[in-house]
């Protein structure tokens, strides 16, 4: 429990100011970008360095008091929220760039970091830091990192994972480890560092990554592809890949949330359409020419009205910037707004779009689709209101109905958001009780008193599963 003789010892620690037990600070670190679950912790806790960082575990681990580490809270599973109370772990003071190591082509980097400068800081040396979440310009990468997040350039260059290279971690007994490094090849044991990647905050506290940078492309090209059919756009995409072609960005957005960004952003987007397809390239010119003229024959050959290239750097950017906006434009229609990221092999990708229709219709429910296409990742967002109790229950008879087709066309329930408290019901619709099991049998045995981000992913028991 957090007594007051543990506060103090806290508060020796950290010093007074880098605790907070005010209420309106544990309110506003009571719940993250998924609003609907909410409980207030016991303290909110800044933490200067590693050192820092392994003191106040010890003393928690001591006192079996829950620990939260959380990044800005942009995270979409409810990984942050503090459903068992204990201490909020902030890393705004752990924001440093360390090291940029041209020679190595790395960058090692605090946890509290924002994406944005780590891309941008990249950027200033003709470097490339290719993972771009949605929220990339407040997201931190100790966050990133702990859901391995995604984003729009996922489809040609990975996510989060493909980027970190090594780890310093606080384990919940206290101890530092120090996984992975500046290295090509490392088969030195099991592969800590990626067990690590997306754990949620379950293991450990990340302290310090080392990211890979690779060069800077040469050129790159936008295009807008629109559909008056939903299902053909969905088959352009597979289309693409089919011919071989891996553009960096291939977006999908319905027609509903088109109208919607549109309204938000005011950049002219084309409302007439019922789909539309947003396609970067990037690469040398002779390359990034070619798949754009070919990604263009292949959308009109697949029922695309309009295939239209932005003209300049400031038009691209600004489509980019649109379809980010994406969840903030929805979130403006409704007082809750639950976005979801099902995840299916790329040649399923229409039949999870009809698939998301047809169940939106069943239940009677809004739901606006957009997402990864390229990478068969989409995100049905469903617009409701969570004081709508009945409303509410189809709702989450929809989204499970969307799990369960996702994963029989070979999918999964989530692609980039993680599982944390939303998704804990429906992790055994993608890997079955005895993986389940599995990860419960790690957990235990790295934090045996059950103090880190309880209550996500996983109970600490087996618990009983919606019918």
């Amino acid at each position: 429990m957090l007594t007051k003789q543990v506060i103090e010892q806290l508060t020796n620690i950290v010093s007074k100011n880098n605790i907070k037990l005010d209420k309106a600070s544990l309110l506003a670190y009571s719940y993250d970008s998924t609003a609907q679950y909410q409980a207030l912790p016991d303290a909110v806790i800044s933490p200067r360095n590693t050192r820092e960082v392994a003191e106040i575990i010890k003393i928690c681990n001591e006192n079996k008091v829950p620990i939260v580490p959380r990044g800005s809270g942009t995270n979409l599973c409810a990984g942050t929220t503090p459903l068992e109370g204990g201490i909020v772990l902030l890393f705004n003071q752990m924001n440093q760039i360390l090291d940029i190591d041209e020679k190595n082509l790395t960058m090692t980097v605090q946890p509290g970091v924002y994406t944005k400068t780590i891309f941008e800081a990249a950027d200033n040396i003709g470097l490339f830091y290719p993972p771009d979440p949605g929220s990339m310009h407040i997201s931190q990468i100790g966050g990133n990192i702990s859901e391995n997040s995604g984003g729009l350039r996922g489809l040609k260059y990975g996510v989060t994972n493909d980027y970190v290279l090594g780890l310093e971690i606080v384990l919940p007994n206290g101890e530092i480890i120090r996984t992975g490094g500046k290295l090509a090849k490392d088969v030195a044991g099991y592969n800590l560092t990626e067990l690590f990647i997306g754990s949620e905050g379950t293991l450990g506290i990340i302290t310090e990554a080392i990211l890979k940078l690779i060069p800077k492309p040469e050129a790159k090209k936008t295009m807008l592809a629109l559909f008056h059919d939903l299902e053909a756009a969905a088959r352009t995409v597979s289309s693409i890949i089919e011919n071989r072609i891996i553009p960096v960005t291939l977006e999908f957005l319905d027609q509903p949330t088109l109208k919607v960004v549109e309204d938000f952003a005011k950049i002219g987007l084309p409302t007439e359409a019922k789909a539309i397809l947003l396609i970067e390239q990037d690469g040398t010119p002779e390359v990034v020419a070619r798949d754009i003229e070919k990604i263009s024959t292949l959308c009109r050959e697949n029922g695309a009205f309009n295939v239209s290239i932005a003209k300049t750097e400031v038009e691209a950017e600004s489509l980019m910037t649109a379809r980010r906006a994406a969840l903030s434009a929805l979130s403006r229609l409704m007082p809750t707004t639950i976005l979801e990221d099902a995840t299916v092999p790329r040649s399923e990708i229409a039949n999870m779009v009809k698939a998301i229709e047809e169940i939106a219709t069943k239940y009677d429910v809004t739901i606006c689709t957009f997402g990864h296409a390229g990478d068969g990742n989409l995100h049905p967002t469903c617009l409701t209101d969570a004081r709508n109790k009945e409303e509410i229950a189809r709702v989450e008879k929809a989204f499970e109905e969307i799990f369960q087709r996702a994963v029989e066309l070979g999918g999964t329930i989530t692609g980039e958001h993680g599982v944390g408290a939303m998704k804990l019901p429906y992790l055994h619709l993608k890997i079955g009780e005895s993986g389940i099991d599995v990860m419960r049998n790690i957990k235990k045995a790295i934090d045996p008193n059950y103090i880190m981000n309880p209550g996500k992913m996983f109970t600490k028991e087996a618990e009983v599963k919606p019918n």
